[in-house]
């Protein structure tokens, strides 16, 4: 089973505040844990929302772009990872380490290939495969 564990945002990485050394040595303690244990995927924070943008589609498929910063921080993703696990409970045991002094976390399972049914015919699954395999993902 695969998570994503987003790190909501806050105040200070909405105004684009960096973490401390110290911060950045107990994550990376952290992710080294998970590494060694064989369930990290993928990991990475990422720049506040003023360095971003929505894109807001609507009847038709148009497509429209808004810039940020968007409102309300606590609503924002700050960072992720993506852990491969056999459970939840394993995943929040996983999340429960995490070295914050404060802030939250949302848990999300990632959606296997097999779990969208017969809409997802056998061709669309040797497609998806492959895509997989080209970006390195299988």
């Amino acid at each position: 089973m695969r998570f994503m564990v987003m790190v909501m945002s806050d105040e200070n990485t909405e105004a684009g505040a960096l973490p401390t050394e110290e911060d950045l040595r107990c994550m990376t303690e952290f992710n080294e844990e998970l590494v060694k244990a064989g369930i990290m995927l993928a990991g990475d924070g990422l720049h506040p929302s003023s360095k971003g943008a929505r894109v807001r589609f609507s009847e038709g498929g148009r497509a429209t772009v808004i810039d940020g910063p968007f409102a309300e921080a606590k609503e924002l993703v700050a960072g992720y990872w993506i852990l491969e696990v056999s459970s939840k409970e394993e995943c929040l045991e996983w999340v429960k380490r995490i070295p914050f002094t404060s802030g939250e976390v949302q848990v999300r399972q990632i959606f296997e290939i097999d779990e969208f049914g017969d809409q997802m015919t056998p061709e669309l699954k040797d497609k998806n495969k492959n895509l997989k395999v080209a970006t390195g993902q299988e």
